[in-house]
C-alpha cells in the first residue's frame, strides 16, 4: 500500500478549506503517516498565544487526529521538517502531504498539495 505523509501545514490548509483529508486520501487507496513532531506542533499551536488564528484549527486537526487511523512515526525531534526530509530520503516511494514551499524543495519525492481550495492533487 502507497504512503501519505502528513505535514503541519498540509493539515491545517485543508482544515482551513473544509476538505476531509482522512477521508480523501484513503478513499484514494493511501495509507496516512504522521511524525509525532506535526502532532507536537499542532499542540503547540493550539495553546498558542501567539498563532490565534491558527489555534482552533489546530485543536480541530487533533480532535481528527483521535478519530481517525493513521500510523505514527516516532522522529523524537522537535521540529518535523528535519525528520520528514530525513525520512523520505530513506523511503522514496513514500509521498509528501505539504503546502510548505521551501520544504518542497528539499525532498524528490512526489508530493500531495490542495489545489483550487477543495481538492487533494498529487503532483
Amino acid at each position: 500500500m502507497n504512503k501519505v505523509l502528513l505535514d503541519t501545514n498540509f493539515i491545517l490548509n485543508a482544515i482551513q478549506c473544509k476538505i476531509d483529508f482522512f477521508d480523501d486520501i484513503s478513499t484514494m487507496g493511501f495509507k496516512i503517516l504522521v511524525p509525532d513532531a506535526v502532532i507536537g506542533e499542532l499542540k503547540n499551536i493550539s495553546n498558542s498565544k501567539k498563532k490565534m488564528h491558527f489555534r482552533d484549527d489546530a485543536r480541530l486537526a487533533l480532535k481528527l487526529l483521535e478519530k481517525n487511523e493513521f500510523e505514527e512515526l516516532e522522529f523524537g525531534m522537535r521540529y518535523a521538517d528535519k525528520g520528514i526530509v530525513k525520512y523520505l530520503k530513506a523511503n522514496p516511494r513514500v509521498i509528501l502531504a505539504t503546502m510548505d514551499q521551501e520544504l518542497k524543495k528539499l525532498v524528490e519525492n512526489s508530493i500531495m498539495v490542495i489545489r483550487a481550495r477543495k481538492k487533494l492533487e498529487i503532483v
